[in-house]
């Protein structure tokens, strides 16, 4: 950050956001990006009972570059989504860091920058997330200074935010992030400012300065007949639409890279017809200066491209291939089509100016609403299940494969006479979803006004129906396979658990998120007579079908000689799989209840131990004698514990998936869980399932399928 005289910090908002609240945080980021010397400051917010970021507030670089990211699932991989997902800042210190961990951003925005990210947050509740970025030249890590500044915001921002949402005014994203410019500025004096146009007037070559946001706040009188323009008509405008001819990819992308990556950046244009021009870009926080010089005529380019305008709508051909890039990356991470019908609207309305959106499949000789954004739902019911047949233009769309473009009502009209206007639009694109030759859908894009539509914006349209229509077939054949898949997980495990006097019980059992192959974690509970039971917990090695095949190998083993013995139990399951050499290991818990004496036994096959909380409350992990996993060595022994099992007692197991994570020691993770079990008296065992696997699954994401089975042993009278 660039020292400058006169302190005096302009908090302007160029995006208002009246009666949010949001400017009770506006000191505080300034602050932060001031004390850090960060180069580009975001704050998120997280409203009650969402599940997305909203980005609120934004300083240091102009909010069309990082548009994409205005809304952040939480479940992302984004280091904001997982500073707050995880409670803990995530610093990325490195282009080649990025690449690594966040392949995403890392190709959308391929700079050279350093990123910080942290939770904002109030006891148990998730407020939000700060972003920080600076140039790359940072140190790889951040100092303790940075650290402590980003501590203090986040905790001084949170509390904010709890004060406000008690007071029953919630401070909330606008609609728009808002953007304030945290620079240190100085107003020269008239004199000075004679000077200093003097001083820009005399240099050679020309110079022109453009605010962050690319528009173009002065330019000397060489630099304005260099590049063939009268100053007038150039003051205000974005370079590139002053100046048609730097309409390119490669003028974006260095005057990006030196908003995120404040480098000096530079490039070279051919001015029409043949003059070449070199173009310098030096960044600080304030905007670009830019030195314009002319360039050697070594280039032998043929005759140069046609000039064209771009409406405010449209964005200018470097925009296009920046939100292409952006989609396409954003595509290849959606599981499932509600994903993509997620992602979607999220990524090209506010690019493309676009205030509404459906998305619609063929299935069965009919039109499918597969989902929609800026439309009612009333609307779009009025409109779901159209035959294929019908004379619309989604339906002809989708029959021909010929996008279909109408500027206004009446051009619709000509092309469908018993058009109605219900949708209060002024223009529509109507786009086929095409995949591997075959169009699976249609794509309509409304207009509040008119739009003419140019040769290269139906081009862009085009391509992007194009990448939706891919990632919608990849999603439908994911959950085609994910239902198959799940089902017939469901199908081996329990339907439901039998009827016991004396016991409550409560079972959970939660797919990993990742993939859509069967795992093998199993419970079961079975009824041997009135005042004995059998409860067992396992997990097999893996996660495909041959998994769920042994999944259900054990639990029939288990069945047949429950009764026995829990160490003989386990010794016959494990003969058996040794017998079978599936190539797979299993661990295993088998518990004998005797509800009459009020005790149990136990025996393990290497699996985590159950929990046990005393009717007094006090919680403990059992230390059980360990035994070898099934399935390796025949001759394996499992020793047997019994412990008292009086009324009131409640045992929790379960597998690895509830208490492993990535960063997370796994005899914490058991310990944090068995306190939590000891905080909750009283509750069913209903309730307890729920409170343990909402904590265990709050504390960090899960990369494993997770089973739960809860034993409350009642009292008499419950």
């Amino acid at each position: 950050m660039s020292p400058r005289e006169g302190e005096n910090v302009r908090e302007a908002a160029l995006t208002p956001a009246a009666g949010s609240g949001l400017e009770l945080l506006d000191p505080a980021l300034v602050r932060v990006v001031h004390e850090t010397g960060a180069s580009v400051g975001v704050v998120y917010l997280l409203p009650s009972g969402e599940t997305v970021l909203r980005m609120a507030l934004l300083t240091g670089v102009p909010p069309q570059i990082v548009a994409p990211w205005a809304q952040v699932a939480l479940a992302a991989p984004i280091p904001v989504a997982e500073a707050v997902r995880e409670r803990r800042v995530v610093w990325v210190g490195s282009r080649e860091e990025m690449a690594r961990r966040y392949p995403r951003p890392a190709l959308v925005v391929p700079y050279h920058f350093a990123a910080a990210a942290a939770p904002i947050t109030t006891g148990d509740t998730d407020r939000g997330g700060l972003v920080l970025l600076w140039p790359g030249s940072h140190p790889p890590q951040l100092s303790e200074d940075e650290r402590h500044a980003i501590d203090v915001f986040c905790r001084h921002t949170g509390l904010l935010l709890q004060q406000a949402a008690d007071s029953d005014r919630p401070v909330l994203p606008g609609s728009e992030p808002r953007v304030l410019s945290a620079y240190r500025s100085y107003t020269p004096c008239p004199g000075e400012a004679m000077a200093a146009v003097d001083f820009a007037e005399r240099l050679p070559g020309g110079c022109c300065a453009l605010d962050l946001e690319g528009r173009i706040s002065f330019m000397t009188t060489a630099a304005a007949e260099l590049v063939g323009a009268d100053i007038p008509d150039l003051l205000g405008a974005l370079l590139s639409e002053a100046l048609p001819w730097l309409d390119d990819p490669v003028f974006e992308d260095c005057y990006r890279s030196a908003v995120v990556g404040r480098q000096t950046t530079s490039f070279t244009a051919r001015r029409p017809p043949d003059r070449w021009l070199s173009f310098q870009l030096h960044p600080d926080a304030s905007g670009i200066s830019v030195r314009i010089t002319p360039a050697p005529t070594a280039h032998s380019e043929d005759t140069p491209e046609a000039q064209r305008a771009t409406s405010p709508t449209t964005p200018s051909r470097a925009g296009e291939a920046y939100h292409l890039l952006h989609l396409a990356a954003t595509l290849t991470e959606a599981v499932g089509v509600q994903d993509v019908v997620d992602r979607v609207p999220r990524q090209i309305m506010p690019a493309f100016g676009i205030q509404a959106l459906a998305l619609m499949t063929a299935e069965e000789g009919r039109l499918r609403i597969v989902g929609h954004r800026g439309y009612t739902a009333e609307l779009m019911d009025s409109f779901d299940a159209a035959p294929l047949t019908s004379h619309t233009p989604a339906a002809r769309v989708l029959a021909t494969g010929v996008p279909a473009f109408f500027a206004t009502f009446a051009d619709l009209k000509r092309a469908y006479p018993p058009a109605v206007l219900q949708d209060d639009m002024a223009a529509w694109a109507f786009l086929p979803l095409t995949a591997s030759g075959r169009t699976v859908g249609s794509m309509v894009l409304a207009y509040d006004r008119p739009h003419p539509f140019a040769t290269e914006e139906r081009a862009i349209l085009t391509s992007i129906a194009g990448l939706i229509a891919q990632a919608l077939e990849r999603a439908r054949l994911y959950d085609a396979q994910y239902q198959l898949a799940h089902s017939l997980q469901a199908a081996l495990l329990p339907h439901a658990l039998p009827l016991i006097p004396g016991l409550e019980l409560a079972a959970r059992y939660l797919p990993t998120t990742h993939g859509v192959d069967i795992g093998g974690d199993f419970y079961d509970l079975i009824r041997l007579d009135d005042t004995n039971a059998a409860a067992a917990i396992g997990d097999v090695q893996g996660h495909n079908v041959n998994a769920a095949a042994l999944m259900g190998q054990v639990r029939t083993a288990v069945h047949a000689t429950a009764g026995v013995s829990p160490g003989e139990v386990l010794a016959h399951t494990n003969r058996l799989l040794t017998d079978l050499d599936p190539g797979l290991f299993t661990s295993c818990l088998y518990i004998h209840l005797d509800l009459a004496h009020h005790r149990a036994r136990l025996a393990t096959a290497g699996h985590p131990p159950p929990l046990l909380r005393h009717p007094d409350g006090y919680t403990e992990v059992l230390d059980l004698p360990p035994g070898l996993v099934l399935g390796i060595d025949p001759t394996a022994d499992y020793t047997t514990t019994e412990i008292a099992l009086p009324p009131g007692t409640v045992l929790a197991l379960y597998t690895d998936g509830l208490v492993e994570a990535p960063g997370m020691d796994i005899e914490d993770a058991i310990a944090g869980l068995a306190e939590r079990l000891a905080r909750a008296p009283g509750e069913t065992a209903e309730t307890l399932a729920d409170n343990l696997v909402h904590y265990a699954t709050q504390c960090a994401p899960r990369n494993d399928d997770i089973a739960l089975l809860v034993i409350n042993v009642q009292r008499t009278g419950e």
